[in-house]
């Protein structure tokens, strides 16, 4: 199966991350693929896409989907206002959840308008996917939208309340021309619950593209002036709140051996970085995010392991985890999730630590400056469920023809 995909991915106008990165692989993989991005593309992912052949629309196709990304925007806008009045904690749970309701709205009408693209410029694709997809509202999408598709369902930040579930309901027959896709099957079995009759297949999302090369390796190191002899641990992505970043903070005061720490991302903690700063064992190399993929190939390149902590019960798939696998870099991570923890176990590459533990984080910090772990072998992306970029869109192929296939 050579044919093309339509791949629409809301979030193409956002700098760095996995999301973007497989969009581009996906696009090379089936040249002459339709990529439809709602809000624009990132310019650095502009000439990648085109030099797979990819065709690029990043705006509405026709009437009924202008009239949708219209009403899309309009939402979001009223979102984002209705979050900034309501941002304080004395206003209740109820009403503070408000505006983040109307985000899954404007979502939910942003996908719409893109299948409306794709159905008119690629009825026929191989496979329609929307590769960053919306919690909530799977049938309404699908009857807006007009067209069969597969979604990716990364996570659930925010869960349906009384109106989206009623309208939920009554666009249930749309959900007949959906496949949800999970990264993890925690994220499947969390989703399960909330939408019972939703198809859905549990597959991973990152694909396999390409280890560090010893050329990059050098110039890592080069980049930050860092001697090849010295430790180096690189803290990559935005502090968000289902990071650990307390117990990296308290573990880091615990350091007795030097160790240089290279930390992008965005939003970072400036009070937090200074507090680092100071530390007599350990000297910060800071890049401000969010960086392209050239960037980001560098920070990992200079590392001997990359830091990953979780906060317990985190169980969604991690890019973080899957760059260090796909890459080539070793692994000190949070036993956050018991599946990762069990894939990992017995592998020298990735060392674990039990979860909110600074004390047990320091000496696996203190492992890698004595002695840095083994590079992960070609097998790591495997071992975590990742598929080469081929492979990933004969997987999406074959989803996409049972749909297809259960509708006629």
């Amino acid at each position: 199966m050579t044919g093309p995909l339509v791949l629409i991915e809301p979030y193409a106008n956002r700098l760095g991350g996995h999301h973007q990165r497989t969009l581009a692989a996906l696009a090379q993989a089936r040249p002459g693929s339709l990529v439809v991005a709602p809000h624009g593309i990132a310019p650095e992912s502009v000439p990648v896409l085109r030099e797979a052949g990819a065709r690029l629309v990043t705006g509405p196709v026709g009437r009924t989907a202008g009239v949708l990304l219209a009403f899309a925007r309009l939402a979001a806008g009223l979102s984002a206002a209705g979050q900034h009045l309501l941002r304080s904690r004395r206003w209740p749970r109820r009403l503070r959840r408000l505006p983040h309701q109307v985000t899954l709205l404007a979502r939910c009408l942003t996908e719409a308008s893109a299948l409306r693209a794709a159905h008119r410029l690629e009825p026929d694709a191989d496979a329609v996917v929307i590769l960053t997809a919306s919690e909530a509202l799977h049938g309404v999408a699908a009857l807006l939208g007009g067209h069969p598709h597969l979604r990716f369902v990364h996570e659930a930040v925010t869960t349906e309340d009384v109106v989206l579930r009623l309208l939920g309901r009554l666009a249930r027959r749309g959900e007949g021309r959906v496949i949800a896709l999970y990264p993890t099957r925690a994220v499947a079995d969390q989703f399960a619950a909330a939408f019972p009759e939703l198809p859905a297949v549990v597959g991973g999302f990152a694909v396999d593209d390409g280890r560090l090369s010893v050329a990059e390796r050098e110039s890592g190191r080069a980049a930050f002036g860092i001697p090849a002899a010295e430790a180096v641990v690189c803290l990559v992505g935005g502090w968000w709140p289902y990071k650990d970043i307390a117990v990296i903070d308290a573990a880091l005061a615990r350091l007795k051996e030097p160790l240089h720490l290279v930390v992008t991302g965005f939003p970072l903690d400036e009070a937090v970085l200074k507090r680092w700063w100071d530390l007599p064992s350990l000297r910060v190399h800071t890049v401000p995010g969010p960086v392209s993929e050239a960037v980001l190939r560098l920070v990992y390149a200079a590392s001997d392991a990359t830091l990953v902590t979780r906060r317990a019960g985190t169980s969604k798939e991690s890019g973080l985890v899957m760059d260090a696998a796909r890459l080539g870099v070793p692994l000190i991570v949070s036993d956050h999730d018991s599946a990762l923890t069990a894939r990992l176990h017995g592998h020298p590459w990735a060392l674990t630590f039990p979860t909110g533990d600074p004390a047990a984080l320091a000496e696996a910090l203190h492992s890698v400056i004595r002695q840095p772990p083994p590079l992960p072998g070609p097998d790591a992306p495997g071992l975590l469920g990742m598929r080469s970029a081929a492979a990933q869109a004969d997987f999406l192929t074959h989803a996409f023809a049972r749909l297809r296939s259960k509708e006629s």
